[in-house]
C-alpha cells in the first residue's frame, strides 16, 4: 500500500508565488492544498483534513493571524508556519501567541523552508506519541473521562462545559506537576492575554469546586508559572 502523503494547507495571495511553492512542495512529495485568501482557507480546512498549515499573513478577505485563530479553534494541534513580508517584531510574537510553530520572512530559501517543515512535522510527531490518549483519569476519589466531559463521584456524575473538561485534563497530563499558565491559554484560549487570564482563573475556581468533596485533591496556584493539580497520600494508578 503506497504511504499516505503528508497534507499542507497553503493559503498565499500571490498567484505566482503560491504556484510555484505549492508544486516546489508537491515535487517533494507534499499533497498541497492552495487557497488565494483567508476565507478559502478557512473553508478548505474545514473539509480536509491537513498535517500541517503554511500562511501567509497579508491576505484579502481574512488576513492569516485571523484565520490562523480560526485553525487553532478547530484542531488547537495543527503546526502552522507563518510567511509574510514585513520583520516587524511586533507581528512575529503576534503569530507565536496564537500558537506558530515558525515565522518566515519573504524572501526565503525554499530549502530551508523544506528542512522546517520536516522537523516541525516530527517534532509533532514525537509529541503525539509521547502521550497517548487516555480514556479515563482516577483523581483521588473521583473518575475523569475526557471525551464524555464526566466527572463522577461515588455514583455522583458531573457534566462539565467543553473548556472545564480540556483544562480538567491538561492538568491531569500534568498530574502533581506544574502546567504552565501559558501553554494552557495557547491551547485552550488561544490567547494569552489579561482577559483570557481572568477567564481562565475563573474556570480553575468552577474545577476546584467540583473537586472539593475529596481533601487528598486540590489544584495549587504556583505563583508566576501556572497550576499543580495534587492528589496527596494516594497509591499511583
Amino acid at each position: 500500500m503506497a504511504e499516505l502523503k503528508v497534507k499542507i494547507l497553503l493559503a498565499e495571495d500571490d498567484p505566482n508565488f503560491g504556484i510555484v511553492l505549492r508544486d516546489y512542495l508537491e515535487l517533494h512529495d507534499y499533497d498541497v492544498t492552495l487557497c488565494n485568501d483567508g476565507c478559502k482557507g478557512n473553508a478548505a480546512f474545514r473539509k480536509g483534513t491537513f498535517d500541517l498549515c503554511i500562511l501567509d499573513v497579508m491576505m484579502p478577505e481574512k488576513d492569516g493571524f485571523t484565520l490562523a485563530r480560526e485553525i487553532k479553534k478547530l484542531n488547537p494541534n495543527v503546526p502552522l508556519i507563518f510567511l509574510t513580508a514585513k520583520t516587524l517584531k511586533e507581528d512575529m510574537l503576534e503569530g507565536f501567541k496564537i500558537g506558530a510553530d515558525d515565522y518566515i520572512t519573504k524572501p526565503f530559501d525554499s530549502e530551508v523552508l523544506l528542512c522546517k517543515i520536516h522537523a516541525i512535522l516530527n517534532r509533532s510527531a514525537n509529541n503525539a506519541n509521547s502521550k497517548p490518549a487516555t480514556s479515563e483519569f482516577r483523581i483521588g476519589q473521583y473518575l475523569f473521562r475526557p471525551k464524555l466531559r464526566i466527572l463522577a463521584r461515588q455514583g455522583h456524575e458531573q457534566k462539565l462545559s467543553p473548556k472545564e473538561a480540556e483544562l480538567l485534563h491538561m492538568l491531569c497530563l500534568h498530574l502533581n506537576d506544574v502546567l504552565p499558565r501559558e501553554e494552557a491559554l495557547h491551547q485552550i484560549w488561544h490567547e494569552d492575554s489579561y482577559f483570557t487570564a481572568r477567564s481562565m482563573d475563573v474556570y480553575i475556581a468552577k474545577l476546584r469546586k467540583y473537586l472539593k468533596e475529596d481533601a487528598a485533591v486540590e489544584i495549587i496556584n504556583i505563583h508566576g508559572q501556572g497550576y499543580r493539580l495534587c492528589v496527596h497520600n494516594t497509591a499511583p494508578y
